[in-house]
């Protein structure tokens, strides 16, 4: 049995090696990994058919360890082998399902132009290997305009083509500020290849962005991916074991809950002024260094989550003139990755002002709502890449990580982290409320009861929302089903695991320690919560509720077809 053991292990770190080299590139910022030197993304029909056959192997040899016995092995190592499975299933999903590769130009905006952000995104100084990258990324840039241009021909979709030409405004200019703000912190071979490469990278943009507002209104309709396939993803990738109008009617509930609690915290402080915005982004920033250190102390004294002194730290900066103006590509942060786990994370700050996004305005007036959801975001990572488990230290789905960062909002609101903060109190609320009507969102765009117009109406009016920040959430989620629902189902299965803890533990008469509890689910904060639950617990309800779904590859479902795919 050691050797089933043994042979997962190497598969896995094959898979995650393989995963790393060949994965698309994310606007999301859990999903972030760190690339081999020379990395660029690959999304023409070849690299996706190799793609495909290597997943296939890989399966063949999952599913060979499960043949072989697995089941005489501890739990925790069939949990391993259960998250190997789901991390294969989302390939499937990824390639064969969503198709985003030759559907969505606004993830293939993210294709072409999404490297360089990333690679902006690590604090000063650029080495040599991030500078020689800078440079491939911004030479590959018209090479890459051209496959997306192809791939779009042929399955495009015009309401995400609407929205990436709406991005992509004076994007050659952009390009050219963000490039000249670079070439300083660079070498001279470096900057002179910078300078050269620049000029036709920003024309091949704007030829993308003519192209786009010029075919948006030829290209085909939004295919959503359907009740069945979606509730194939709950089951194969997510491991959630609810039905799509379970989630929904849940998320209602929770929705209806937080605009009551936010109208009765406005009502009773009704005459306790808003808290003015901060004078400066450097201002912001140091205001929430004391910030952290205070929701990390209150974490020890409430008993809520240990904070050992080697936890790295999680800083607000300043956005650098260099990112600025690329900053619609991704989660303006560094959160490291499992090779700069010591590393300090750092999310970046635009300057205050009256028009801030909905997050930048309320991190501006309290950093400390910033810190209750991405600062844990931050230290979750941390503490699963520091784990001693490698399966683990992998991201599977975001309703694990989601979810506790979501809990982790309600949480610190309950233990009253903002009990001198009664404006912060109703923001807290109000991100409930927009977690909760993610999910209506996220479900109904999947089954296609609401367009992307009809979504970013729903955000609008029910959250409130800004229409930018709307049509930013709505455009990536049209293109992601389930990342939207998975904050508040995260945190729903959170809850359950967390609560389910504390009455076994009053049921066996043992002292029960919310710390523990949560020191395990953060450690583990990328194993979906069904699998926690059978390994913490001893409860396997949920996976036995997984299993009777079938096995992943015979009920995996294809994309819809396209014309001329």
């Amino acid at each position: 049995m050691t050797s089933l053991a043994t042979d997962l292990a190497r598969l896995g770190a094959e898979f995650w090696e393989w995963r790393d080299a060949t994965s698309f590139r994310t606007s999301d910022d859990i999903p972030r990994v760190e690339r081999p030197a020379g990395w660029l993304p690959r999304f023409d029909r070849a690299a996706i058919h190799e793609f495909t056959l290597a997943l296939a192997g890989f399966a063949d040899r999952w599913k060979a360890i499960d043949a072989e016995g697995l089941g005489a092995l501890p739990v925790g190592t069939q949990v391993d082998h259960r998250l190997l499975g789901a991390a294969l299933a989302r390939v499937h999903w990824e390639l064969e399902v969503l198709r985003n590769w030759e559907r969505d130009a606004v993830f293939l905006t993210s294709q072409v132009l999404g490297p360089w952000f990333d690679l902006l995104l690590p604090p000063p100084p650029f080495d040599e290997r991030r500078q020689a990258d800078l440079v491939r990324v911004l030479e590959a840039i018209p090479a890459a305009v051209e496959q997306a241009i192809t791939n779009l021909e042929r399955a495009g979709v015009a309401t995400l083509a609407r929205v990436a030409a709406a991005d992509l405004h004076e994007i050659g200019a952009r390009l050219e500020r963000s490039v000249a703000e670079v070439v300083p912190l660079t070498d001279a071979t470096a900057a002179a290849a910078l300078r050269a490469a620049q000029p036709g990278a920003s024309a091949d943009l704007e030829r993308f962005r003519g192209w786009l507002a010029a075919s948006a209104d030829r290209l085909g309709p939004d295919v959503p991916v359907g009740r069945e396939a979606f509730t194939w993803y709950l089951r194969h990738v997510a491991l959630v074991t609810h039905d799509p109008e379970e989630l929904v009617r849940a998320a209602m509930q929770d929705a209806n809950r937080s605009i009551v609690a936010e109208a009765a915290t406005r009502a009773r402080f009704r005459d306790v002024a808003e808290p003015l915005l901060a004078v400066s982004a450097e201002a912001e920033s140091t205001a929430e260094a004391a910030a952290e250190a205070e929701v990390r102390a209150f974490y020890e004294s409430a008993g809520l989550l240990s904070q050992p002194e080697t936890l790295r730290r999680y800083r607000f900066a300043p956005t650098p003139p260099y990112l600025e103006p690329l900053a619609f590509l991704g989660v303006n942060d560094d959160l490291t990755s499992v090779r700069r786990v010591a590393d300090d994370a750092t999310s970046y700050v635009p300057e205050p002002s009256a028009d801030l996004p909905y997050f930048d305005a309320a991190n501006a007036r309290d950093p400390r709502l910033g810190i209750i959801h991405e600062g844990a975001h931050s230290q979750q990572l941390a503490l699963s890449w520091a784990q001693p488990d490698p399966m683990r230290r992998h991201f599977i789905d975001s309703v694990a990580n989601e979810g506790i960062a979501h809990y982790n909002e309600e949480l610190m609101l309950t233990a009253g982290l903002f009990a001198d903060a009664p404006h912060s109190r109703v923001i807290v609320h109000n991100f409930m409320r927009l977690r909760a009507l993610r999910v209506v969102v996220d479900v109904n765009l999947a089954t296609g009861a609401f367009s992307l117009p009809e979504a970013v109406d729903f955000f609008v009016r029910m959250v409130p929302m800004d229409v930018g920040t709307a049509t930013e959430e709505t455009a990536y989620y049209v293109a992601t089903p389930g990342l939207a629902m998975s904050y508040l189902v995260g945190k729903h299965e959170v809850m359950r695991l967390v609560a389910d803890a504390a009455v076994a533990a009053a049921l066996d008469g043992t002292e029960f320690s919310l710390r523990e509890v949560h020191d395990a689910v953060w450690r583990n904060g990328n194993v979906p919560m069904s699998l926690l639950r059978w390994e913490l617990l001893g409860d396997r309800g949920d996976v036995d509720a997984l299993d009777a779904a079938g096995a992943w590859w015979e009920s995996a479902p294809a994309g819809a077809e396209v014309s001329g795919s």
